[in-house]
């Protein structure tokens, strides 16, 4: 079967983006891998499904595949390229799109030539955790931003070995049997956050995790006092922002900001 295509990225985070709002497209995981391969397919973070709405509260519905083929309940820098793309194909209405995701209900804007989403409330907030690792115990902090993060700080992102670290961490005990994404961070005398991040699913570093860079703005914030909206330079260059309200029932009214930019356009086949 062929089928038309978009490759899009977020801040250097990319995915192939297919329009299935005829719900005609059946994905299996070895053709989410075979389309994601960088050598033998198009090459891409994840693949991304424009799918029909399940309701009238959202215009559309956002279907994500990490690169490995394991479907994954959200993606920010994901949502973002999904909300251009949308919106490109006449959906949602002045700038505005709602959308369905596996971990909820997700609304994004245009904000000049940015995309701003506005996610589910984070959940599982642990601040100050130890764990024990071959090199020692250290500290961390979790939090699910639509899917599970782990926070660590260091002096310097760069001196990380981030394969061998966000792996071991992947893959602990202590986050079996799902594993969890890995985020390490640094914050600059300027306030400027630096985020590497492994992905689970891609099991390897990308150039930018939008659930990631919320879930170490989020906790910057609240560990650090960073001032709101934080922002934050991932290992793609670019700064995305991070903003969120302190209330009496916790954490509401999380926003990424960052641009979703097209690549190219094509067609390929997939299936036998």
């Amino acid at each position: 079967m062929r089928i038309d295509f978009t490759k899009m990225h977020g801040a250097g985070n990319d995915f192939v983006m297919i329009d299935n709002i005829n719900a005609r497209v059946r994905l299996s995981p070895g053709d989410v891998a075979k389309l994601c391969h960088r050598r033998f397919g198009i090459g891409a973070d994840g693949v991304l499904l424009l799918e029909p709405p399940d309701s009238n509260r959202v215009d559309a519905t956002m279907v994500y595949y990490n690169a490995d083929g394991s479907r994954a309940e959200m993606c920010g820098n994901g949502a973002r390229c999904f909300a251009a793309f949308a919106l490109e194909r006449g959906l949602g209405r002045d700038g505005l799109i709602r959308f369905n995701t596996d971990a909820g209900i997700v609304s994004a804007e245009t904000v000049d030539d940015l995309y701003r989403i506005e996610l589910t409330p984070p959940t599982d907030l642990n601040l100050g955790r130890t764990i024990e690792l071959r090199s020692g115990p250290r500290t961390i902090h979790t939090v699910n931003t639509g899917v599970p993060h782990v926070v660590h700080f260091v002096d310097d992102v760069n001196a990380v070995d981030i394969r061998r670290f966000g792996s071991e961490i992947r893959h602990h005990a202590d986050f079996a049997p799902a594993g969890t994404n890995v985020n390490v961070a640094a914050i600059d005398e300027d306030g400027l956050v630096h985020v590497r991040t492994y992905e689970r699913g891609v099991e390897d570093e990308t150039l930018a995790c939008g659930t990631g860079v919320t879930a170490v703005g989020i906790v910057s914030s609240l560990i650090n006092r960073i001032a709101r909206p934080v922002r934050l330079q991932v290992a793609g260059a670019s700064v995305l922002l991070v903003d969120f309200e302190e209330t009496a029932s916790g954490i509401e009214k999380v926003t990424l900001t960052g641009p979703a930019a097209t690549v190219f356009t094509g067609m390929v086949e997939i299936g036998d």
